[in-house]
C-alpha cells in the first residue's frame, strides 16, 4: 500500500507541476502584457509595475520568471483581478466554499439515490421495474444540464412557486460570509433569525443540488446494476446457495462487497462530471461559486482570475480522483497485486 500511495502522490505532484507550466504559459498566450496578465498590475501604475517586474524576475530569463511565478503562486500570491483590483486568492476562498457545498451535497444525494435504485433494478432483472428504471436513467442522463435546470426552474420556481429562482439566500438576512458555505455561515453567525435563515437557505439550495445530482445518480444506478448482475452469475454465489445460505446473507456478505468494487472505481469520474456541470449550474442559478466566477472572468477577460479558477478546479478534481484511487486500493488489495504482478 505504501508503494501504491507513493506512486499516486508522485503522479499527482507531476500533474500539478505540468498544470503550473501551462498556467505560466497562458500569460504569454493571452493578448497584452505578460506581467499584467500574471499579476493584474497595469503598466500605467508605474511604481507598482516596476516593483512587480523585479519581484517576478521579468528582467531575468524565462526560467527565472517561471520559478518566481511558482514561488508566488505557492504562497497565495495569485495576482489581483483586472476588473475589481482585489486579490484573487482572497476572493477565491469563500467562492470555493460555495462550490464545495453544492458538490458535496449533490454527491451525497447521488449516492443515496443511485446505488439503492441500481440494487433494486438488479433484483428485478428484465422485469417491468428494471426496464422502467433503466429507461428513466438513460433519459435523465441524456438531457443537457442547462436545459434540465431551466425546465425545473420553470416547474418548481415559476409555476409552483416552491423555491426561489436564483441566489443563495434572501439578502435581508444579512449573513456574514466566512467559509462561503451558506449553511456553515448561518450556523456560526449570531443572527437573531438563524432558524428562518437556515430554512430560506435550504429552500434556495435543494433545486440546484437535485440538478447536479441527477447525472451522477443515473451513472451510479447503471454501474451498480451491471456490477450486481455480474457478481450474481459467479460460481461462488452458486456455491453459497448450494450450502444453504439465505439470500440475505449471500447479498450482504458475498454480493455487495464485490459488487461495490467497480462502483467505487467510478466515483472519481462521477465527481469530475459533476464539477463540469457545476459551472453551468452556478451560472443558471446565480450561485456565488467558482463556476460563475470563472465564467464571468472569461467574459471580462480577467486573466488572473481565469488562471486561479482553472487551477482550483483542476487541482480539486485531481485530488478527489487520487483519494478515490487510494481508498479503492486500500479496500480492494487485489488492485495493488494486479498492478505489481503479485500473487
Amino acid at each position: 500500500m505504501i508503494r501504491y500511495t507513493l506512486r499516486r502522490l508522485t503522479l499527482l505532484i507531476v500533474t500539478l507541476w505540468l498544470l503550473t507550466v501551462f498556467l505560466f504559459s497562458l500569460n504569454y498566450l493571452f493578448p497584452g502584457d505578460p506581467l499584467t496578465n500574471m499579476t493584474g498590475i497595469r503598466a500605467s501604475n508605474s511604481l507598482s509595475y516596476q516593483l512587480a517586474t523585479e519581484a517576478r524576475g521579468f528582467n531575468a530569463s524565462i526560467i527565472s520568471q517561471y520559478f518566481n511565478f511558482v514561488g508566488h503562486f505557492t504562497h497565495g500570491d495569485w495576482g489581483q483581478s483586472l476588473t475589481t483590483q482585489r486579490d484573487v486568492f482572497t476572493d477565491l476562498i469563500p467562492l470555493l466554499g460555495g462550490t464545495l457545498e453544492l458538490s458535496i451535497l449533490a454527491m451525497i444525494l447521488a449516492m443515496a439515490v443511485g446505488a439503492p435504485l441500481g440494487l433494486y433494478a438488479a433484483g428485478q432483472q428484465r422485469g417491468t421495474m428494471d426496464r422502467l428504471a433503466m429507461g428513466v436513467s438513460l433519459s435523465a442522463y441524456s438531457i443537457p444540464v442547462f436545459w434540465l435546470a431551466q425546465l425545473l426552474i420553470l416547474l418548481f420556481a415559476v409555476k409552483l412557486g416552491w423555491t426561489p429562482i436564483s441566489g443563495q439566500i434572501n439578502p435581508l438576512f444579512d449573513i456574514d460570509v466566512y467559509s462561503g458555505s451558506i449553511i456553515l455561515d448561518i450556523l456560526v453567525s449570531d443572527n437573531s433569525y438563524k432558524q428562518a435563515a437556515l430554512l430560506d437557505a435550504i429552500n434556495h439550495l435543494w433545486l440546484p443540488v437535485i440538478v447536479l445530482a441527477i447525472m451522477p445518480a443515473t451513472m451510479l444506478m447503471r454501474v451498480t446494476r451491471n456490477s450486481m448482475l455480474e457478481v450474481l452469475q459467479q460460481n461462488y454465489i452458486r456455491a453459497a446457495r448450494a450450502r444453504g445460505l439465505t439470500e440475505t446473507r449471500i447479498l450482504l456478505r458475498h454480493v455487495l462487497p464485490n459488487a461495490m468494487q467497480p462502483v467505487v472505481r467510478q466515483l472519481g469520474l462521477m465527481f469530475s462530471i459533476l464539477m463540469s456541470n457545476i459551472i453551468i449550474t452556478e451560472v443558471i442559478f446565480n450561485w456565488p461559486g467558482l463556476g460563475s466566477w470563472l465564467v464571468k472572468s472569461i467574459y471580462e477577460r480577467d486573466y488572473p482570475v481565469m488562471q486561479g479558477g482553472l487551477f482550483t478546479f483542476a487541482a480539486l478534481i485531481l485530488l478527489v480522483n487520487v483519494l478515490v484511487e487510494l481508498f479503492h486500493a486500500w479496500r480492494y488489495p487485489q488492485v495493488r497485486k494486479e498492478l505489481y504482478a503479485e500473487r
